[in-house]
């Protein structure tokens, strides 16, 4: 099977996600094109099945993965497609963490008219050593009151690469 992976990122974990989301493919045996929403990505057309991420940042997605879909929706929707939503607080043991994030996923879908029937949500990471100082205060603040790590000195992934590699090999089946 012939799959595209399109992901929009800003610290870098969902391009992490999408890029292990291709190994997992390639190990079954599947074709796999890759690549960053910002760069000029191919169509769907030419693919059997796309799966395109992104991370929400201030309650929104990346803005080109907006611009791809908003593109490409027709196209999209007639084929076996799937989302991915990367976010913090998918880590969060607070229940309206969790609603939000499918309330912002939901929104997005509507917004943009892709009717996939697939959206996987997964925690992201801190990436303490790459904030500077305000968003390293801002992140720690965050992630003490969900229970998160709050050791700045060095970056914490949350990502379930089980999950990951279940959902994916499941979808294609």
């Amino acid at each position: 099977m012939k799959i595209l992976i399109i992901y929009g990122t800003i610290e870098g974990q969902t391009r992490k996600i999408a890029r292990y989301m291709e190994d997992v493919l390639q190990e079954a045996k599947h074709a796999v094109v890759i690549s960053n929403a910002t760069e000029d990505p191919p169509s769907p057309k030419e693919f059997d099945m796309v799966l395109i991420g992104s991370s929400i940042h201030l309650h929104k997605y990346n803005s080109a993965i907006k611009h791809y879909v908003t593109e490409h929706v027709d196209e999209l929707n007639k084929k076996p497609s799937a989302f991915f939503s990367v976010c913090m607080a998918v880590a969060s043991n607070i229940p309206e963490e969790h609603e939000e994030v499918a309330k912002i996923a939901s929104d997005f879908l509507e917004q943009t008219g892709w009717k996939t029937n697939t959206v996987w949500h997964w925690a992201g990471a801190l990436r303490y050593t790459q904030y500077d100082y305000f968003k390293k205060l801002t992140m720690r603040m965050i992630a003490k009151k969900q229970g998160g790590a709050t050791d700045t000195s060095k970056d914490h992934e949350y990502t379930d690469w089980d999950k990951v590699k279940t959902s994916v090999l499941d979808f294609v089946q």
